[in-house]
């Protein structure tokens, strides 16, 4: 399954969508103005089916993923000189790849591909391709994806 992420043009908060090999929107991302950055995901039918919400008041970054009102796992920064490093707490996945850059790969914890990301050039906003390997990881690496791209846009790269 392949989802298509891409920003909002005009903004002021978060603001995304995210679209299935045809075209059609399959989630619906929305910031929401909060203490620290909240991001609501929607699903083509309009219910909130998860979100990610920056934990506030830490020394490092650290965002938290919900399925509903359910805290299902977290990404943390760690402290590095040179390559940003993340701790994830969620569904055994490792992260491997260029984060900097925008190409990774998320992998369940016997190594066995969940899903692959990489930004796609020229194009007005941003915009990642995320191929799943099994559909019914597509809302958990998507949530997985957000908490990486608010990250890093958190440090102005």
């Amino acid at each position: 399954m392949k989802l298509l992420f891409k920003q909002k043009f005009f903004s002021w908060f978060d603001s995304y969508d995210v679209f299935d090999e045809a075209g059609n929107v399959q989630y619906t991302v929305r910031g929401e103005l909060s203490w620290g950055h909240l991001l609501r995901i929607y699903d083509a039918a309009g219910h909130e089916v998860g979100s990610v919400r920056e934990k506030i008041f830490t020394w490092l970054p650290r965002f938290e993923i919900y399925l509903g009102d359910r805290q299902v796992g977290s990404i943390s920064k760690e402290f590095t000189f040179f390559h940003p490093k993340f701790n994830i707490d969620y569904n055994g996945w490792q992260v491997e790849g260029d984060w900097v850059e925008w190409d990774y790969e998320i992998r369940s914890s016997n190594g066995q591909p969940v899903a692959v990301i990489s930004k796609e050039l020229w194009n007005w906003t941003d915009t990642y391709s995320i191929d799943v390997f099994r559909p019914e990881d597509a809302l958990c690496a998507l949530m997985l994806v957000i908490a990486i791209d608010v990250e890093k846009c958190s440090r102005n790269d």
